[in-house]
């Protein structure tokens, strides 16, 4: 199915020639390895956390270069130090879960609070809190529900990704973009625009799983997790944020499926679940059973799939939600589409007599059929309209909010500035703009700040 002891590096997979050796693993790329990658040390940051020591250096390299080893034990590298640094990583003025205790509040006795939470979680007494339900909108109108955990659990689970990304980036495939260090939508969209241009694409497949996350089956979960963790510790760990439940309007709920969307350990759960149930599977159907050229770019749960033929893009539909209905995953009918898409969907559509090539959303995104001045194909993308519309209104309400307040409430940099200056010195973004001004026509000067005459009388 995969190539042993070869990175993922790939950013667009395509299908290679059927003769292709091992040797030529790398006949699909696109371009090289993302900076960050599994193959480079772990930095520190908000998406990596604390720098990798050699001890999980040593795991990082026994999970590239054996593909069948089970880690046996993995909870002794969630040391103090990796909490702390999980700790200094997370966000100060992040929501706090159901217990009300905040960055500021952990921190005041920070030592003795890792100290105690290391003790807890190696003795096997932690016990992890329910999750804070909130719902925040969505552009199209409707809310999304997100689990929101207390701090104490967002800095172990930050530690222990860390950990687990160690032995998962080496596994998960090229086309994989969410929520992985080094990678980003902007990554994933520059791949999706590399293969469309590039390779023989005529049909997209806009896929997406319908509520991925609250349809997580915990059965196939733990037996995905097993492939390459042995350490008895880590997997009862990881049960328990599973099990830990939800607290809305004062009620709790048990979780028997699905995993909380907010929770730091949620992302590499979605990718291990979906490595396994499409992932591969998608990989091995490329490589196997298309007929011409197929790329594919999944970022979380939304997939973007290119054919080169009609036929292939059919049976791969077909199939994809039988594999999908064997883990407890569907298609979402309403946003799942089969479009003609590519430098030849327009005149093909023009021949038989149909309008412009359909477009398609993919991170934000609408992705549409253009040309060039010269004629030739391009891919254009432009802000999705509904977010954009949604983003205006947002502006609006704000500003209406704001349209009767004093000028110190509406503007916190204009007061102290007007303090400091004179009525007739204009204020530093009067200045630029007039400089800018001054460049094109020469002659024009700048104008007294109306914010600091109003603020002088």
């Amino acid at each position: 199915m995969h190539e042993r002891r070869k990175s993922d590096r790939p950013v667009v997979p395509a299908k290679p020639p059927n003769n292709a050796a091992q040797a030529a693993a790398e006949v699909v790329e696109e371009r090289g390895l993302a900076k960050g990658n599994a193959t480079s040390k772990t930095r520190p940051g908000h998406s990596a956390g604390v720098s990798a020591t050699s001890a999980l250096d040593r795991v990082r390299h026994v999970a590239q270069t054996d593909k069948e080893a089970r880690f046996t034990a993995l909870l002794h590298h969630v040391s103090v130090d990796r909490l702390r640094a999980a700790y200094w990583a997370l966000k100060p003025k992040a929501a706090p879960g159901v217990d009300g205790v905040t960055w500021q509040d952990y921190g005041q006795d920070l030592e003795a609070n890792l100290q105690d939470l290391h003790g807890r979680v190696h003795r096997g007494s932690y016990r992890p809190r329910p999750s804070r339900r909130v719902y925040i909108p969505k552009a199209d109108g409707r809310q999304r529900p997100l689990g929101i955990a207390s701090l104490e659990d967002k800095v172990l689970q930050r530690a222990v990704v860390e950990v687990l990304n160690a032995i998962y980036e080496t596994d998960f495939v090229g086309f994989s973009y969410g929520f992985r260090p080094g990678r980003s939508p902007h990554r994933a969209l520059d791949a999706l625009a590399a293969g469309i241009v590039r390779k023989k694409v005529n049909w997209v497949l806009d896929a997406d799983i319908r509520g991925f996350y609250d349809a997580i089956d915990h059965g196939w979960m733990l037996k995905f997790l097993e492939h390459r963790i042995a350490d008895r510790r880590m997997l009862r760990l990881i049960c328990k944020w599973l099990k830990a439940g939800v607290i809305e309007d004062g009620k709790r709920s048990e979780s028997v499926e699905g995993t909380p969307q907010g929770a730091s350990v949620s992302p590499l759960l979605a990718n291990v679940y979906l490595h396994y149930a499409f992932d591969l599977w998608a990989d091995q159907w490329r490589r196997r059973d298309a007929h011409g050229d197929m790329i594919i770019v999944r970022f979380a749960d939304d997939d973007i799939v290119g054919f080169e033929h009609q036929k292939d893009a059919q049976r791969f539909l077909a199939e994809l939600r039988g594999r999908l209905a064997t883990f407890s995953l569907e298609l979402a009918p309403e946003k799942t589409r089969l479009i003609e898409f590519g430098r030849f969907a327009a005149e093909r559509r023009t021949e038989r007599g149909l309008g412009r090539p359909e477009t398609f959303q993919f991170l934000g995104f609408t992705h549409i059929c253009a040309k060039t001045r010269a004629g030739r194909f391009k891919l254009t993308r432009i802000t999705d309209s509904k977010r954009l519309r949604a983003k205006l209104h947002a502006v609006k309400r704000e500003l209406r909010r704001r349209m009767h307040l004093p000028i110190p409430s509406r503007a916190s940099g204009w007061p102290a500035w007007c303090e400091d200056t004179s009525p007739t010195t204009p204020c530093p973004a009067t200045s630029r703009r007039w400089t800018r001004s001054a460049t094109r026509r020469p002659g024009t000067g700048t104008r007294r700040c109306g914010a600091a005459a109003s603020a002088r009388v």
